[in-house]
């Protein structure tokens, strides 16, 4: 038998990158069986939340007097080095040891099992696999919940309890599958699988350095970052355009985000900065336009294109829809003239001497709004009309809004996203940078947010993550 490590840690939260440890529990078995268990309340540097202290039972005061991580990093590589790391949920704990052993300078690695995905193996017919689950369906003896010595004892209790129910077999056949390691491009380091982490954000996938740096080829977004990445590669035999992919794929990157509106915004704003080779939507489009309406008097509503870009949308809320090009636009106003009968001298689409007939009218096609048949007025309405369903939406809020989410908040402005705060500095900082251009897929996505806008006026600082 391999020498095996069962590790569970309690935290100040949930996110690896942001979180710290505040115990740690490890049950040692080596290869003879001889058992060993190790406890260590830890110092986070900063304040549990009311809530983990009452889940957990860990205090602030009991970790006052409490050693760091730095303190006892060593112990603990120590009594991990050269074992299996099993845990429940081992991405969790994992995560949280790599991130604390990376910032002392040390690259933490180990083989890991996780026991829920075990447990998923072994008895397929059960629905629920967490801990608690476990306790009852094994009759596991819990001594105590959510401490890390207890908690590691009892993902011991049950990799002795699957070495009675099943057998040898069973056992090797469920971890040689567990172990199986996706495959990946030629050229990337397989240990990149141990680091990529499991929640939403932004991957940035890089080829060949250049003289100039490192080429982007492909930004993604997800709700599962290291889930996604890996269906990159698990699709790379059956698409040509994945399997090229792969073949350039030299460094992958990503930046972790609070949720999905972060990764969406993010998304949309790295594919224009970087240009990657192998995206193709969300590019970056400098001829982006759209219909306003001018008044000529006499209730003629005349359209004029205009740049998105040199819009308040603050201020203007006539404009309808967002044309990568003029001609784009022009072809959407032409469709609508032929859809509801309107007149193409007067929508600017085809140059007429005042009082002759348009081409449209000489079809009979125009109702004569050129010829003085049809009032202006009621061309207009009939104009207002067929534009009704490209109107875009007036930006809903007076200057700039927050969007929380989690312990970040979204700082946005008339449609354009200024970026991603914690507080008020970094607030103050993005204001102070100004406003970028106006983006329609930035709109696109702002728009479905609409409900959870806050103007920034009405509530100054970042409020607490819901």
């Amino acid at each position: 038998m391999r020498p095996l490590a069962f590790v569970d840690l309690e935290t100040t939260g949930a996110t690896a990158t942001a979180d710290r440890i505040t115990e740690i529990g490890i049950v040692e078995v080596d290869a003879d069986g001889t058992v060993r268990e190790w406890q260590q309340l830890v110092n986070p540097g900063t304040r549990i939340p009311p809530f983990i202290e009452q889940l957990t039972g860990i205090s602030n005061e009991m970790v006052a007097a409490a050693p760091s991580f730095a303190a006892v990093a060593g112990e603990t590589l120590r009594r991990l080095e050269g074992r299996l790391f099993i845990a429940h949920n081992a991405r969790f704990d994992y995560g949280f040891l790599k991130n604390e052993f990376k910032r002392l300078g040390v690259d933490f690695r180990a083989p890991v099992l996780c026991t829920v995905k075990l447990s998923r193996t072994l008895y397929p017919q059960f629905h629920r696999h967490n801990l608690d689950s476990l306790i009852e369906r094994h009759a596991l003896r819990a001594d105590a919940r959510h401490r890390a010595l207890a908690d590691a004892q009892l993902i011991h209790q049950f990799w002795q309890k699957i070495h009675v129910d099943r057998s040898s077999d069973e056992i090797d056949a469920a971890l040689a599958k567990l172990a199986a390691r996706p495959s990946l491009p030629p050229h990337l380091d397989p240990g990149i699988i141990d680091d990529l982490p499991e929640g939403p954000g932004v991957y940035l996938f890089y080829g060949e350095p250049t003289e100039s740096g490192d080429l982007p080829l492909y930004v993604g977004k997800a709700k599962d970052i290291r889930k996604r990445v890996l269906s990159h590669f698990a699709a790379d035999h059956s698409s040509a355009k994945e399997m090229a992919l792969a073949q350039q794929l030299r460094r992958i990157d990503w930046i972790e985000t609070a949720g999905e509106i972060g990764a969406l915004l993010k998304e949309a704003t790295l594919v224009k900065q970087l240009l990657p080779t192998h995206n193709r939507l969300l590019r970056k489009n400098d001829e982006l336009c759209t219909w306003t309406l001018v008044d000529e008097g006499e209730g003629w509503l005349r359209p004029e294109l205009a740049s998105a870009h040199d819009l308040d949308f603050g201020a203007r809320t006539s404009c309808y829809g967002l044309f990568k090009s003029a001609r784009e636009a022009a072809e959407v106003l032409r469709a609508l003239a032929a859809e509801h009968n309107l007149c193409d001298a007067l929508l600017g689409l085809e140059r007429t001497a005042p009082g002759k007939p348009c081409f449209g009218h000489q079809i009979r096609r125009c109702k004569g709004a050129c010829v003085g048949r049809e009032p202006y007025a009621r061309h207009t309405m009939r104009l207002v009309g067929a534009l009704a369903r490209l109107k875009l939406a007036a930006w809903p809020v007076n200057g700039p809004a927050l969007i929380r989410e989690g312990d970040e908040a979204h700082l946005v402005d008339s449609w354009r996203y200024l970026g991603t705060a914690k507080n008020d500095d970094e607030l103050d900082a993005l204001l102070a940078a100004g406003r970028p251009r106006f983006d329609r897929d930035t709109y696109k996505i702002l728009a479905k947010y609409v409900g959870r806008m806050i103007p920034l006026s009405s509530q100054r600082a970042v409020p607490p993550g819901e």
